[in-house]
């Protein structure tokens, strides 16, 4: 018995290890690379085209709807979309429910650092800025927030963004924040986009 007690221990040991490297590799901020060369001339806010599947409960039946009919809507302000009301068309497409969304354009940082950036979504959602995904949740939800990722913003400028969002039924939303590491990220407000 001894043996196998040493094993164990030594799994253990080795499990709790493997955790704690992937912890801390998840824990440093990631790098995001800036949009090169830099857009010039965009227009305020962000390109989106649409589906309107007859359902939608994942990120995978949201890529597949966009594979089909997809509408180009009137581009998104930027990305601060409160919760809606039953029945009130989200973002900008012209329903309510099984709607999916394919988001394009660029987000500007004014300086270089470190940043933490999270979501709001309801409901899925997949989000990519710079090279690296920033905020995901696959599934349906309330308005609720994605895990808070750190980025590391090499350079002040425009940063390419794309996000794929879905929402099923009921009520929406979508906002995104952003702050300085080690203070609260607050709306990034809607001049902060571009397409």
């Amino acid at each position: 018995m001894p043996k196998i007690s040493a094993l164990c221990r030594a799994l253990t040991c080795g499990a709790a290890l493997t955790v704690g490297l992937t912890v801390a590799a998840l824990a440093a901020p990631v790098k995001l690379t800036p949009a090169n060369p830099q857009p010039s001339g965009l227009k305020p806010g962000l390109s989106v085209r649409y589906a309107y599947p007859s359902d939608v409960k994942s990120l995978a039946a949201a890529r597949s709807a966009l594979k089909y009919k997809v509408e180009q809507g009137a581009p998104l302000k930027g990305l601060d979309y409160r919760d809606t009301e039953l029945g009130q068309n989200v973002l900008t497409a012209k329903r309510a429910e099984r709607v999916v969304a394919d988001i394009r354009g660029y987000v500007r940082f004014d300086a270089p650092g470190i940043y933490t950036i999270d979501f709001l979504t309801n409901d899925g959602l997949h989000a990519v800025v710079g090279g690296q995904v920033v905020g995901e949740f696959d599934g349906r939800q309330p308005c609720e927030e994605t895990f808070a990722v750190e980025v590391e913003v090499p350079e002040a400028g425009w940063y390419p963004l794309k996000a794929l969002w879905f929402q099923r039924t009921n009520t929406a939303c979508l906002h995104m924040r952003a702050g300085p590491a080690g203070k609260r990220p607050k709306w990034m407000p809607n001049a902060a986009f571009g397409h």
